[in-house]
């Protein structure tokens, strides 16, 4: 099939996230930038690891744009990603639908050898059970971080089927780690697991929201200005914070969702908040896709992303 990639001269699998740096497990790593993947991390019987497969689709539509990643995007006005930053991929976490700890640990491990190595961690997953063990290794010298959550839901059930660590409590657990500051949640819309309560539990924990709607109305003023200014930020995006005629390739699809811009927008409005420390990208369900849609448009986006920690990394040099 011809595609915008092959006239750049992709191939048709770079084989790593935008012809990166493939790096070994017991490799030196020397990057700006180091991605991974991971297919899930605390699974459900009913659904196991229902965004299996997420990273390595978006791996494979990040190869079209693998040629050119230091040509002109109009996204950000300037080169894709800026020369001299370096990009690494670190390959897929190993998981097992029967070792959750396991899964917890090797993530954790892998977010911890990135920030070791004074490079910006990315993951790119797997359900939202993933970015807790990413958020956990964030502890440590530096102070605290807040987290930018751009999501569809809020992520603040205590447990699920008894499960605490699994999908959607990932930001009532982020709220009980000591390392962690303020937390904005921006994109919120429709029905999901979120009960009243839940609502309550986290306004009482400090937490701001913005919800689709209102960011639709007013912009990203009030999610940027709640983020203090000159800490490091997590961003921790699921993909279903996109409309679904973007992003179909979700497990709870809802209409009312975010533009791309909106979160590039908010991106690069947190980034002139405070330094970039690390971003979790979840919920792309490859299964869901319809004709590769969803994953051009996620790898379109984790270039912007790359691109904004990329120009953060060249200032501060």
């Amino acid at each position: 099939m011809a595609t915008l990639g092959a006239m750049y001269g992709a191939s048709a699998d770079a084989g790593t996230f935008f012809g990166a740096a493939s790096t070994a497990a017991d490799s030196p790593l020397t990057a700006d930038i180091a991605l991974f993947g991971a297919d899930g991390c605390t699974p459900y019987p009913a659904v196991g690891f229902y965004c299996a497969g997420g990273a390595a689709a978006i791996r494979a539509a990040s190869a079209t744009y693998a040629p050119v990643l230091h040509h002109e995007t109009f996204d950000l006005g300037g080169p894709a990603i800026p020369p001299g930053v370096r990009l690494a991929d670190l390959g897929d976490v190993p998981v097992d639908p029967l070792d959750a700890a396991g899964n917890r640990a090797r993530i954790t491990a892998a977010t911890a050898r990135a920030l070791a190595a004074g490079a910006v961690p990315v993951l790119v997953g797997g359900d939202d059970s993933t970015p807790t063990p990413f958020l956990t290794a964030f502890a440590g010298p530096g102070g605290p971080v807040s987290i930018l959550q751009i999501d569809a839901h809020i992520d603040w059930r205590d447990q699920v089927q008894g499960e605490r660590l699994g999908l959607s409590s990932t930001m009532r657990r982020a709220s009980e780690m000591a390392h962690v500051g303020t937390i904005v949640q921006v994109g919120a819309r429709g029905v999901g697991s979120a009960r009243p309560s839940d609502v309550a539990d986290a306004r009482a924990a400090g937490v701001t929201f913005v919800t689709a709607r209102t960011l639709h109305r007013d912009g990203p003023v009030a999610a940027l200005a709640a983020l203090p200014a000159g800490a490091p930020v997590v961003i921790c995006l699921d993909v279903d914070a996109l409309d679904p005629a973007v992003m179909p390739a979700a497990i709870g699809r809802t209409a009312g969702g975010l533009t791309h811009f909106q979160i590039v927008d908010l991106i690069a409005g947190a980034a002139a908040r405070g330094p970039i420390a690390g971003i979790a990208v979840a919920e792309f369900m490859a299964a869901r896709d319809i004709d590769g849609q969803g994953a051009l448009a996620a790898a379109q986006l984790l270039l912007a992303m790359l691109g904004i920690v990329g120009r953060q990394r060249t200032a501060a040099a």
